[in-house]
């Protein structure tokens, strides 16, 4: 056995033994082992398999695909905020790199739209999409947690919500209010639509669970605490622009070559006033309002038309 293998060897069995493990054990388990392959280390037979579209159009296909995809994006940069989050003392340099590979995945966001705008047949989407009702990509959990890990529950809160909300609000009440919300219940009438009765089913006793978790070591939080290089602020208001601006309005403008014509508006499969909730304006949704000046923060995505 050369020196080089003979330290290895001696390396593992420490680390078992360490784990009060008996490193005999693990040695023959490695050696009865098959060699990883491809396709099964990345799942592909299960990750191709994850299609299932209910109808016979072609391109159904494309649009659950490219949705699966968004949510893996999603994932990507969720991976990375927790990450942030999760660090006691972030560094300049670590958030800087975390927030460089968030910054690419949230532009993949909005370039892969054209997959739809221009990849799928107007025709049949609008066939299709019918049997899709009450289903929404309103009902993206993932979508919610990067909000609550990124920023403070006020900045979720639009200027109509403000006007709603106490002075010293619970989390539960800042959720009765969140700006989403308005996507789906009529406020006048407290009457709810399928899609937010199903996602609240869902999911919002996690978000609260998460809002009250990471309450006060959100990422917005942690770049408060710290000195930032002319560098960071950039790359950090970059993603505030790039995530609550620049994706929604890509998706809007996605929304309005399926769903708008001369003659009328179609209704979203989740019964939402698409063309108001998708815009940035309504949302005002901004992570890191600290980052821009108070005209800035006036004027958020007011010079695109609604």
């Amino acid at each position: 056995m050369n020196k080089e293998l003979k330290t290895l060897v001696e390396s593992i069995c420490n680390k078992y033994e360490n784990l009060g493990e008996n490193p005999m054990h693990y040695l023959k388990g490695l050696l009865e082992a098959k060699p990883i392959n491809y396709w099964d280390y990345v799942e592909i037979d299960t990750l191709l398999s994850l299609q299932k579209p209910r109808t016979d159009y072609k391109d159904e296909e494309i649009f659950i695909i490219y949705h699966q995809i968004t949510e893996l994006y999603l994932k990507l940069i969720l991976h990375e905020v927790k990450q942030i989050v999760a660090e006691e003392e972030p560094t300049n340099s670590l958030i800087l790199d975390k927030t460089r590979r968030i910054n690419r995945y949230t532009e993949m966001l909005i370039n892969s739209f054209d997959i739809m705008k221009v990849g799928m047949s107007h025709e049949d989407y609008n066939k299709f999409r019918m049997t899709l009702t009450p289903a929404s990509g309103f009902q993206s959990a993932q979508f919610r947690y990067i909000e609550l890990y990124c920023t403070e529950l006020p900045n979720l809160i639009n200027e109509k919500g403000k006007t709603r909300i106490s002075t010293t609000p619970t989390t539960e009440e800042y959720f009765e209010h969140i700006y989403w919300k308005d996507a789906g219940l009529n406020r006048q009438t407290g009457k709810k639509t399928l899609t937010l009765s199903q996602f609240e089913a869902r999911y919002l006793d996690s978000f609260i669970a998460v809002a009250e978790q990471v309450k006060g070591k959100t990422f917005e939080r942690k770049i408060l605490s710290m000195p930032l290089s002319e560098e960071l602020k950039a790359l950090l208001r970059q993603f505030d622009y790039l995530y609550n601006i620049a994706w929604p309005m890509t998706h809007l403008s996605t929304a309005r070559h399926y769903l708008e014509s001369k003659d009328s508006v179609i209704a979203a499969t989740g019964g939402s006033e698409w063309k108001k909730y998708l815009h940035p304006k309504f949302q005002q949704r901004k992570f890191f309002p600290s980052l821009w000046t108070e005209a800035e923060r006036e004027s958020w995505a007011k010079e695109y038309e609604l």
